[in-house]
């Protein structure tokens, strides 16, 4: 969930220094900037955050003399393990994806030089009184996507596996449940849970197998600098194999924005279109979702409910264990995200009503998806 709104440039006025809080990183640090200074044409005075991160890196912005800007990460190797950005930042960059370059890289102390692909993200060129003017931006995150996923190859990154979706669902219960809403669950209502999860996760990993960014949506791909230049992608260092339904569902089901659901069924169908094309849901599926839309749509929201319910969990998590309390505030869209798809399917109806007792809501009437 990393990327927040950029800053300014270090010209104008307010821009906050950057703080170190440890002398010692702060010393190392500055020996390791200094050479890259001379060798990249750097401006270490023009140093200044570009945005935090939900994890324990963080990144900034820093000026050349050329006139363009570079980013720093400052990921701490006892919190951050910067391999798998450099691995799958590779597998993006052979597939053709617009992602930064790594132009120095500490492994040691975790500092990392990257190409800086722009200050504006494309969630905030969105509006969502106004879907037209996304509708196009939307089709540009499903190209990168498509592109992303067709370049695929097994045993190339971590599984998405039952175990890693049962040990995310289980965020939802013991941060969400227990630590945020201080919920003791009766024996009725976690065997409520725990069938509501075997279905969950039985569903998911009915799914074809592709590369999963993990996090794809709008506040991790960027507009690009020029016209025509494809989305810049970011925050992919938690990418693996998985479900081919976890990103667009990702996409479409925001942890930041809402679309009413004419607008999300639109595009997920040009997605499935796409897909179909390209193969992605016919080889080694039985599924049948290359011939048949609802079906794929089906497995879509139940792959959406697995990470609503996990991301419900993380944004407690980052509150109370991290001190991080603002993506708190989006808690009430996860909800309903899974208000309504819990809503929808006849085998979800407990998981809905011991979500009702929970929050103090009543059961939906109508199937209608809204905007939240």
């Amino acid at each position: 969930m990393s990327h927040p709104r950029p800053t300014s440039p270090a010209t104008d006025a307010g821009v906050p220094p950057v703080a170190w809080p440890d002398a010692a990183r702060h010393a190392a640090f500055d020996a390791w900037l200094a050479p890259l200074a001379s060798a990249h044409g750097l401006l270490p005075a023009s140093l200044r955050p570009a945005s935090a991160d939900a994890s324990f890196r963080r990144y900034l912005r820093i000026d050349g003399t050329d006139g363009a800007s570079r980013i720093v990460m400052d990921a701490p190797p006892d919190k951050e393990d910067c391999r798998p950005f450099v691995h799958v930042g590779r597998l993006m960059a052979e597939a053709g994806l617009n992602v930064p370059d790594i132009l120095a890289w500490d492994e040691t102390n975790g500092f990392m030089l990257l190409s800086d692909l722009g200050s504006q993200t494309v969630i905030e060129r969105l509006d969502p009184a106004r879907p037209a003017d996304a509708h196009a931006w939307y089709l540009q995150a499903v190209d990168v996507l498509l592109q992303w996923q067709q370049a695929s190859r097994p045993d190339t990154l971590p599984p998405y596996d039952g175990a890693l979706l049962r040990r995310e669902l289980a965020l939802f219960p013991d941060w969400y449940l227990a630590r945020h809403r201080g919920v003791a669950l009766t024996d009725a209502q976690q065997s409520t849970l725990s069938r509501a999860f075997d279905a969950i996760v039985a569903d998911n990993l009915a799914a074809p197998t592709v590369y999963v960014h993990r996090d794809f949506m709008m506040r991790n791909l960027m507009v690009p600098r020029e016209a025509g230049a494809p989305l810049g992608v970011l925050d992919f260092q938690d990418a693996v194999q998985g479900p081919v339904t976890y990103d667009i569902a990702s996409l479409l089901r925001d942890a930041f924005i809402s679309w009413d659901e004419d607008f999300v069924i639109d595009i997920t169908v040009r997605y499935w279109e796409g897909a179909r094309r390209a193969g992605i849901l016919g080889a080694g599926s039985v599924s049948g979702w290359g011939d048949d839309f609802g079906s794929f749509y089906r497995a879509v929201e139940w792959m959406g409910l697995q990470r609503h319910l996990k991301v419900a969990g993380i944004f407690a998590r980052l509150t109370l264990r991290d001190g991080k309390p603002r993506y708190l505030a989006d808690t009430p869209r996860f909800i309903a995200y899974i208000r309504a798809t819990a809503g929808r399917y006849r085998e979800l109806v407990p998981l809905l009503r011991l979500i009702d007792a929970i929050e103090g809501t009543e059961a939906p009437t109508g199937y209608a998806f809204g905007r939240v």
